[in-house]
């Protein structure tokens, strides 16, 4: 099953008076992929005559597609066109897709939740939209209201417009939409939209920060947990203007 970017209208946000929706990423967050990308690129590089180390992952893990294959050619000044070199990693990885993609800790649990209390749950990715249907085979399309993939708008993360967008399909506040990252590019795009944010690292280390929830595993979030952050920052936000 495929599930497009095309706008839809706003869904009914049932009975919950904070809490609107829950805002969840993919690679790293809900499915454990991001050690594919990285052997991904590892693997290609390796056959292009580079190395790649774990600073180097620092500076990709997360982030859109474009700018990781810019940072990569310029580190290594292989001579290929970034371009052509997003075709053939994301070739590579859909190859390591094949035998499908085990999910997060907690993940099933925290969407098998959120469809039982009714709480709209959006699939918010930098991977492109082939990606996605991919790994939606492994995760369940039927999970989500809807899907928005990295090559469907104009700018991607850590620009706050997939998380905008998403809110707006689901006529909801942004502030009563908690987003789950495990990317410092990821959280910059959720807090740039005014969400509150979750952040379950994968590679790369989050620091704490208000507004942002740092956590070691999606077990830990459950709907209780999600209901506070919303109210926080709503009350919060109603005080400031007091």
């Amino acid at each position: 099953m495929t599930t497009s970017s095309t706008a839809a209208p706003a869904l009914d946000l049932g009975p919950e008076p904070g809490l609107q929706a829950v805002l969840l990423d993919m690679d790293g967050t809900l499915v454990d992929t991001e050690d594919f990308w990285w052997q991904a690129e590892v693997s290609l590089f390796a056959e292009l005559g580079h190395r790649l180390d774990e600073q180097d992952r620092a500076h990709v893990v997360g982030g859109p597609m474009t700018r990781v294959m810019e940072y990569l050619v310029a580190r290594t000044g292989v001579d290929i066109a970034p371009s052509d070199l997003g075709v053939l990693v994301n070739q590579r990885f859909v190859d390591l897709l094949g035998g499908g993609v085990p999910l997060m800790p907690g993940a099933e649990r925290l969407l098998n939740t959120l469809a039982a209390h009714g709480v709209p749950a959006a699939l918010v990715s930098a991977s492109h939209r082939h990606v996605i249907d991919i790994v939606l085979r492994s995760l369940g399309a039927d999970r989500f209201a809807f899907t928005i993939g990295g090559d469907e708008l104009p700018r991607t993360k850590p620009f706050p417009d997939p998380y905008l967008e998403a809110a707006r399909r689901l006529g909801a506040e942004p502030a009563r939409c908690v987003v789950v990252e495990d990317t410092p590019t990821g959280v910059r795009a959720g807090e740039a939209a005014g969400c509150p944010v979750i952040a379950v690292p994968s590679v790369a280390p989050i620091e704490p920060a208000p507004g942002r929830l740092v956590l070691p595993s999606l077990e830990q979030v459950d709907l209780e947990l999600l209901r506070s952050l919303v109210a926080s920052r709503v009350q919060g936000a109603a005080t400031h203007w007091m």
